[in-house]
Formats: C-alpha cells, structure tokens, sequence
C-alpha cells in the first residue's frame, strides 16, 4: 500500500464543501430551518426545540448564524457591485431614528463594556410604488455630524425626503441639494399642506424591533448590526427575487458555496 500522501484515500460526502459541512444536523432539519429564515416565521429557540428542528440552543444559536453570514456576505457584494442608493426617479425616502438598545427584564442585570453607551439606529427607507428599499446604520448621536454624511452617502442629490423636524436636518438637506419635507408630529401625523408623513418608516421600526427583540438581536452591538443587514438583504434582494426570500436565500448560499 503506497503511504505518499497524495495517494492516499479522501472520503467527501454530500456534505463536503457546503454550508453544512462540519454540522451534525440532518439536512432535514436545515430545510425546514432555512425555510422558517426566509419566510420570517417563527424563529424562537423555543419554539423550534418543541417542533423538533433541532435539539438544543447552541445548535439553533449556530445555524442562525450561518445563515446570517450567507445574508451578509449578499448584501455586501451588493453594495460593491451596485452600491445602496435610495431615491432617484419616483422614488422618495423616509428618515428616521430609533433606539433598539438591549432592556434587561425587570430592569436588572448587567451591561458588557462593549454595550453601555446609548446606540440609535438610523433608518432610511426608499419607497417607489409598493417597492421599499432600508438603509439602516447603528450610529453613535443622533447629531448632524452622525446623520448627514450617511445621508449623502446614501441617497442621490435632488432625492425628495420627508422627515420630522429633528434639529440634526432642519434647514440642512435643502441647502446641499435635496428636496426635504418635515411633519410637526407635535401637532400632526399628516403634514396638511404637503401631505408628507413619516407613517412607511413608523411601521417599519414596529417590524424590525420586533424582529430584533424577538431574536435577541440587541444584547451586543455587533450582533445588533448582523440582524440590522440581515432586514437590509430581505428588502433589496429577498422581496425582488422572482422566488422570493426563499429562492433569493437558495441563490446566495449556491454564490458561497459552489459544490
């Protein structure tokens, strides 16, 4: 029996060089997992352990993971190749800030040093038709100096914006080329003379805190930014599949994972 090295016997299964390589999970249970992802059902652990999708915490814990990293790994290629523009022609955009910081239950328990600061979440929304395209940065202030350079940044020069009247944009966005509409939310959720209201992006912080409370998606900083991308893939390429996040999610791991 010739002992070189390079002759020797390489076994390779099914899984050998795919997403599920090193996991000991059935590929049943990653289907119907993959599946509950993309169709934004219910993903708690809990929930999961009593449908049989997988024993145990920790292995939910590192399938949620993968398939974030596959979502990420997307909408990074994304904005390299295509860039996260909002605006343009018909399309307007909505912008907002929230804080999604982490609450201890009963108030008690302890910070991590990484995490004691306040965080906001700053969202823009393009919305053309029933399309809606987000932007979401976690951001230090909600200050000009935080805001209007992620603006500029992210949507295109004579873009129509409609926001509440924030000192961080007052009498900013016109002055370096964008068309901008505030609502008094002290007196008016609909702005009278313009029509201009901020109710597509209030809805949307109502879906994304839920999403990240749910999934615990708050309790550091970087995991708050995975979940924050993860929402990012679902509107600019998950809802444009012709399959939906589905078929989108299939696509990306395939782009990774060419076996």
């Amino acid at each position: 029996c010739c002992k070189r090295a390079s002759h020797r016997k390489v076994s390779r299964t099914i899984r050998t060089g795919s997403l599920f390589e090193k996991s000991k999970t059935s590929l049943f249970s990653w289907m119907k997992f993959i599946y509950r992802f993309s169709q934004g059902l219910r993903l708690r652990q809990i929930d999961m352990i009593d449908d049989e999708v997988a024993g145990s915490s920790r292995t939910l814990s590192s399938m949620a993971r993968h398939i974030r990293h596959v979502c990420i790994r997307a909408i990074k290629r994304h904005r390299i190749n295509n860039g996260h523009r909002l605006g343009g022609d018909r399309e307007f955009v909505v912008i907002d800030e929230s804080c999604l910081r982490h609450q201890r239950k009963y108030a008690r328990g302890r910070f991590g040093n990484a995490w004691k600061r306040k965080k906001w979440v700053f969202g823009m929304m393009g919305i053309k038709d029933k399309r809606r395209r987000l932007v979401l940065k976690l951001v230090e202030k909600r200050s000009r100096h935080h805001l209007v350079p992620l603006i500029r940044q992210h949507v295109k020069l004579g873009s129509a914006i409609i926001s509440d009247e924030w000192r961080a944009y007052k009498n900013v966005l016109t002055n370096i080329g964008y068309r901008h509409y505030t609502v008094n939310h002290s007196r008016w959720f609909v702005d009278p003379q313009s029509g201009s209201h901020t109710q597509h992006i209030e809805r949307a912080w109502m879906t994304i805190k839920g999403h990240v409370r749910r999934l615990k998606g708050n309790r550091t900083e970087k995991l708050l930014e995975e979940h924050l991308m993860v929402l990012e893939w679902s509107s600019w390429l998950g809802s444009r599949h012709p399959d939906g996040p589905l078929g989108r999610l299939f696509k990306d791991i395939q782009k990774i994972f060419p076996v």
